[in-house]
């Protein structure tokens, strides 16, 4: 079948017109040939443009479709579309927020944690990220203020320091050089004398050093020493030895064995009080009458008187 030169021309000028269409969708993002769900949300004002890029984690997943103002709430309200295969909760947050420092703005999806998935035409509750530019728009007649206070200041102490180093005789700022160098001078001469002192004891100090290392060695080696005792064994047997005699404390503060009974019981002192008395009397008769016991060995027994109160002082 023989095509007339119309039709050739005809479909020559759609297919371009269909490519034009094509291309100028391509140019602008869109794609002909792909579907893709679309959702609504909506702002107090408008921050975006059309095509701008709707993100998620980062990742570009749609676009802005269409921007218009709604007369009734006085709201932005914003469509966008999104990849089919993306998956997220109606109850997720779309954030607005800025794309870099030059401008530019863009939507985030901030998922939420549940199942209830969003589907095409679903509205999508919003919310503003305050960006860098915002916060300097906002802070910028407090960064204005607190600049001015800081430059007045700087200026302040450089009008302080100019009076502090201005000196208004002639001989001022020389007079302070000289002194400067003066004392230099003397740094210099304090260097050079510790300098001849270090000469002159380079074998002293050498021999404090060695004398000071040998100490230290010394030193190691009787703390190694001491690690190798077994304290914890004379520790152990000390307090093996401190039982025992607590316990042969607590046996005399008991009236137990020999020393405790000497210690605690009252009638042993008694007698011996007594005894010494008596040894007392006995030393006392001797002294009077000598020759009662001079004759102890005789047959005639002389009687015992005891003494007066006289003869005992």
């Amino acid at each position: 079948m023989k095509i007339s030169r119309e039709v050739k021309t005809a479909i020559l000028v759609l297919s371009g017109i269909a490519l034009f269409i094509y291309l100028f969708t391509f140019l602008k993002g869109e794609d002909l040939f792909s579907t893709t769900n679309t959702y609504y949300t909506e702002f107090d004002y408008n921050a975006l443009s059309t095509s701008s890029s709707v993100t998620i984690k980062g990742n570009k997943v749609g676009k802005i479709e269409d921007i218009k103002y709604d007369f009734e709430t006085g709201k932005t309200r914003v469509s966008f579309s999104v990849n089919p295969k993306l998956k997220f909760s109606k109850n997720s947050i779309i954030r607005l927020y800025e794309t870099g420092i030059m401008g530019g703005n863009a939507l985030a999806i901030v998922r939420a944690n549940d199942n209830d998935i969003a589907q095409s035409g679903d509205f999508i509750q919003s919310e503003v990220q305050p960006g860098l530019i915002t916060s300097l728009k906002n802070n910028f007649s407090g960064i204005s203020s607190d600049l001015d206070s800081t430059i007045r200041s700087a200026d302040t102490l450089m009008t302080n320091l100019n009076k502090l180093v201005v000196d208004e005789s002639d001989e001022g700022l020389q007079s302070t050089i000289a002194e400067l160098n003066t004392t230099l001078k003397s740094f210099k001469t304090l260097s050079y004398s510790i300098q001849n002192v270090i000469k002159q004891n380079d074998t002293k100090i050498a021999s404090v050093l060695d004398n000071f290392e040998k100490t230290s060695k010394d030193l190691s080696e009787l703390s190694a020493d001491l690690k190798k005792v077994d304290l914890s064994k004379t520790v152990d047997n000390l307090n093996t030895t401190l039982d025992g005699i607590q316990g042969i404390m607590t046996s005399i503060d008991n009236n137990e064995g020999t020393i405790g009974k000497l210690l605690n019981d009252d009638s042993l002192y008694n007698n011996l009080e007594a005894a010494s008395k008596e040894m007392e009397l006995l030393l006392l008769d001797i002294k009077l009458h000598p020759a009662r016991y001079r004759r102890i060995l005789s047959k005639k027994e002389i009687p015992y008187t005891p003494p007066t109160e006289e003869q005992k002082n």
